[in-house]
């Protein structure tokens, strides 16, 4: 278990921070940590995870073996230290832990506010997760976490916002958990096969040879979130089918966990059409971003109608991402919020 002692002396020479820091800090404490390799995870390379830690929270952190210090505010220091031990209960889990882990904690403890205390839950947060075979799945930010509730009690799901956010990838881990869970008979992926400004023209091969290029991030989210040999046995059989929006008119699909993804590029009877394909014992997901349309000028989103008209139905929820929300590349977020500037695009006239 950590040990802190807001009297310990200083280990370390501390590092000189990305920001200004505070020159002469009000708190300084020190957290022992009894698992080495756990505390070394907890590092990262080269001190990574600590120097995103001090540019997050605004405060001075420097490590030495299994002891790292901490020097800010009061708020900051606490702030830190709350993160350091969620990260440290993954690690002690065997997790490993990449930027966006520790991106995640210090998201989770700035929502929480320094008048909670994180639950003692193993990985030390209150965010909520998916849990599969291959490993667990848990909300790095507020927005995520409200997505996997939704998930998880609606049968109906929009998840709308920009790149990055995980819109897709937590859609299909949650159909991967009620797949493996055996909720539901199969999983049925879906896109609107529409050319984002390139024209592909003729591909050679098969039907899934030829939707493949469209299909390409569903098949990279499954991969990831599920055992290859399992994925390649379950699509030769049909338990797991990836399809373009047109394959599913006239169907009616029970038993199932439905994902579209890319609602964006939908037109308005794409989208009803797909809407009315919900069976018995099916949840259905629709991701998009409403900033990256690709059909021609003049046509209206069904997403963008959809969300609107469904906004008071019972049964139906919708979660809305914002450039906040972003998990790639920090950069990602600031090229987000840097677009979502632009003047909105004409909706008619000329390409």
């Amino acid at each position: 278990m950590p040990k802190s002692a807001s009297d310990s002396p200083t280990l370390a020479p501390r590092r000189k921070p990305d920001r200004d820091m505070p020159t002469s800090p009000e708190t300084e404490i020190v957290v022992a940590y009894d698992d080495n390799r756990a505390a070394s995870a907890l590092v990262g390379p080269y001190g990574q995870n600590l120097a995103l830690i001090e540019r997050k929270l605004n405060v001075v952190v420097d490590s030495r073996g299994n002891h790292i210090t901490i020097a800010g505010t009061r708020d900051g220091c606490d702030a830190a230290h709350r993160v350091l031990d969620t990260l440290y209960a993954q690690a002690l889990q065997g997790h490993e832990l990449a930027q966006g882990d520790v991106e995640g904690a210090i998201r989770a403890v700035i929502a929480q506010g320094s008048l909670f205390e994180l639950d003692a839950k193993p990985g030390g947060s209150t965010f909520e997760a998916i849990s599969l075979r291959k490993r667990p799945v848990r909300a790095r930010t507020a927005a995520q976490d409200l997505y996997i509730r939704a998930l998880k009690r609606h049968e109906l799901v929009f998840g709308v916002g920009p790149a990055g956010t995980g819109k897709t990838w937590l859609a299909v881990a949650q159909a991967a958990q009620l797949f493996e869970r055996k909720e539901v008979d199969r999983i049925i992926l879906t896109r609107p096969a529409v050319e984002a400004g390139e024209r592909l023209g003729f591909l050679p091969g098969d039907l899934r040879e030829k939707v493949d290029p469209y299909l390409r991030p569903i098949y990279d989210a499954l991969y990831d979130l599920m055992d290859s040999r399992i994925v390649e046995r379950a699509l030769q059989t049909g338990e797991i089918e990836i399809a373009p929006l047109a394959f599913m008119r006239g169907r009616t699909l029970t038993n199932a966990a439905i994902i579209l993804d890319e609602a964006q590029n939908t037109t308005s009877m794409q989208m009803k059409m797909f809407l009315t394909r919900l069976g018995e014992n099916s949840r259905m997901i629709v991701t998009g971003d409403p900033s990256q349309v690709d059909l021609p000028n003049g046509q209206t989103s069904g997403l963008a109608e959809a969300t609107r008209l469904l906004a008071n139905v019972e049964g139906v929820a919708q979660v809305k991402f914002t450039a906040e929300d972003v998990i790639r590349h920090e950069l990602v977020a600031r090229i987000v919020a840097a677009y979502e500037g632009l003047p909105p695009r004409p909706a008619t006239g000329k390409p």
